[in-house]
C-alpha cells in the first residue's frame, strides 16, 4: 500500500464509529446501513486526495457521510420506499419505560427532514454550534435557530405515524 492508502485506512479506522452513527440515523435496516457505509467509503476515497485539512478529518467525514445519506434518501423517495419484512418480534421489548421513551424519540426524529435529522444527530453528538454549522454549511446562529424550531417540532409531534 502506498502512503495515501495507509493514511486513508488510518482515518477510516479512527472515524468508523462516526460513519456508522450517521448511517444508523438514516436507516434501521442492516442491509441498507451496510450499503450506506460502503457508499460513504467510496465518496470519502474519491475526495481524499483533495482533502487539504482546512477542517478536521472528523468534520470532513461528517459532511461527506451526511451528504451521502441525504442523497441516498432523496433517491429512495423518488423511486418509492420499500418496507423490509421483520419477523424478529420480541413481545417483551417495550416493558421498560426508558425504552418506550427512546423509541418514541427515535420515531419522531425519523419523521424530520434529512437536513434537520442531520442537525439533531450532530447536536446529540455534543458538537458545538460552530462545528455543526461547519459540517452542514450554515452559520452557528442559524444552527441555534434551527435547533430551537426542531425541538418545538419534536415536542408537538404525536406518537402516531
Amino acid at each position: 500500500m502506498d502512503s495515501l492508502e495507509l493514511d486513508f485506512a488510518r482515518i477510516i479506522r479512527e472515524h468508523k464509529g462516526t460513519i456508522y452513527t450517521v448511517c444508523y440515523m438514516f436507516s434501521k435496516d442492516e442491509e441498507e446501513i451496510a450499503d450506506l457505509f460502503q457508499d460513504i467509503l467510496v465518496n470519502l476515497w474519491k475526495g481524499f486526495a483533495k482533502f487539504r485539512g482546512d477542517s478536521s478529518a472528523r468534520t470532513w467525514i461528517y459532511r461527506v457521510s451526511l451528504n451521502t445519506c441525504i442523497s441516498a434518501e432523496r433517491k429512495k423517495k423518488r423511486k418509492g420506499e420499500t418496507v423490509p419484512l421483520d419477523m424478529n418480534i420480541n413481545l417483551f421489548d417495550d416493558s421498560a419505560e426508558d425504552m418506550k421513551q427512546i423509541r418514541m424519540l427515535q420515531s419522531r426524529i425519523s419523521r424530520l427532514g434529512p437536513f434537520d435529522r442531520a442537525i439533531v444527530l450532530l447536536w446529540l453528538e455534543n458538537m458545538s454550534y460552530d462545528e455543526i454549522g461547519a459540517i452542514v454549511g450554515i452559520t452557528a446562529k442559524n444552527v441555534s435557530v434551527r435547533l430551537f424550531r426542531i425541538k418545538e417540532q419534536l415536542r408537538n409531534m404525536s406518537d402516531e405515524k
